[in-house]
């Protein structure tokens, strides 16, 4: 593999999603893709033929591709670990769509084997390196709400799959609203906050089935095994706190809610699933809210996969980190215990927030000689 020059990439997963990630990983000048691979061959030539990729093929072939530097792994929440650890025992590098892992032990597995086979572990949400977010933060950083205190976040909706055309496994194990919209949230929290230290959950399902609206499966019902609404606060290790709601269960549909409150001011952030939107800054005594443009980039899914590939060739860590990632997964296993247990779970693992992006870092210019 190449020690200069952009970073050679394979996609794994020809899903929904993927269609996002190839958009952009095909423009960015920086990374290469030579191949996307799935289970459904058919499905894996499609993309490639899309995108101008010169080759599609089995997992196993992207794994073995000489040029590949980078898997992006963009499979089911289920097969993230088995997916991410067989290209780390290939000597390459990973990044992978959100939940990290289901479960703790197999997250820190993970992590050992990384560490290991000396490859890097990145993950989805890379939201938070979008304009929106990281303009947020760096008002934080710089003290525009004053002392950071609190945080109230939202996402409620009916559910996908009115419009998704195979949502059963969002309603199962390693998804519902907290595995499968909560990243972004806690993610912002993290990045906000830094360690979350203890949660608390409580979580139900408002039916136990549910009906494909759309696509060739529509009309189909599949099981819910997991909550599709779940409340849970948590605190942080500076002494802040939150409280949050992931709810597919909702037929008035609010998203993107995120407010922090400082001793001087509140900021409301953009949607944590996307990446820009203006802000809101309320000081304390103002009448009326300061709307403040978001400055960056705004590049979408995939930029975190291209910082990570700038930063390999720099040597320097990259952001989204999977250290960051099994924080989070730990913060959504430990609500989880919490709703079933009725009480407050301690998280065993620890995270540090990201240093912000440039605000002139440019996704399109080719910075790779």
């Amino acid at each position: 593999m190449s020690t200069t020059g952009p970073v050679g990439v394979a996609v794994i997963g020809a899903g929904v999603i993927s269609k996002e990630y190839l958009t952009n990983l095909t423009g960015f000048p920086d990374v290469r893709v030579h191949i996307v691979a799935d289970l459904v061959p058919e499905a894996a030539a499609a993309c490639a033929v899309e995108f101008g990729v010169p080759a599609s093929g089995t997992v196993e072939d992207a794994l073995n591709h000489p040029d590949v530097e980078i898997v992006v792994n963009l499979t089911i929440p289920a097969a993230h670990v088995e997916v991410a650890t067989a290209a780390v025992q290939a000597g390459k590098h990973v990044w992978s769509e959100k939940p990290f892992s289901l479960d703790r032990a197999s997250g820190a597995g993970l992590l050992e084997a990384a560490d290991e086979a000396g490859v890097r572990l990145g993950c989805a949400p890379d939201t938070f390196l979008g304009a929106g977010l990281q303009t947020a933060l760096r008002m934080v950083a710089r003290g525009d709400i004053g002392v950071p205190l609190t945080a109230l976040t939202l996402m409620q909706s009916p559910g996908p799959e009115s419009w998704h055309p195979n949502p059963a496994f969002l309603f199962q194990e390693g998804a519902g609203p907290l595995f499968d919209i909560g990243p972004y949230y806690l993610t912002t929290l993290v990045q906000t906050f830094g360690a979350i230290t203890k949660v608390a959950g409580f979580g139900s399902r408002s039916r136990g089935s549910r009906t494909i609206g759309s696509g060739p499966k529509a009309g189909e019902v599949f099981d819910v095994t997991v909550p599709s609404h779940v409340s849970a606060i948590a605190q942080f290790a500076g002494g802040e706190s939150s409280q949050s709601i992931f709810s597919f269960d909702s037929p008035l549909q609010r998203a993107g809610l995120v407010e922090v409150t400082g001793s001087e001011a509140t900021l409301a952030f953009p949607d944590p699933n996307m990446f820009t939107g203006d802000l809101l800054l309320t000081r304390r005594g103002a009448d009326e809210p300061e709307v403040v443009p978001a400055v960056g980039s705004t590049a979408t899914r995939g930029s975190g996969v291209l910082e990570m590939a700038r930063a390999l060739r720099a040597g320097r860590p990259h952001r989204a980190q999977g250290a960051m990632a099994y924080h989070v997964l730990d913060a959504m296993v430990s609500i989880s215990e919490s709703i079933d247990t009725g009480e407050f779970v301690a998280l065993s693992s620890t995270a540090e927030a990201a240093e912000p992006l440039p605000e002139d870092w440019d996704p399109f210019a080719p910075t790779l000689a």
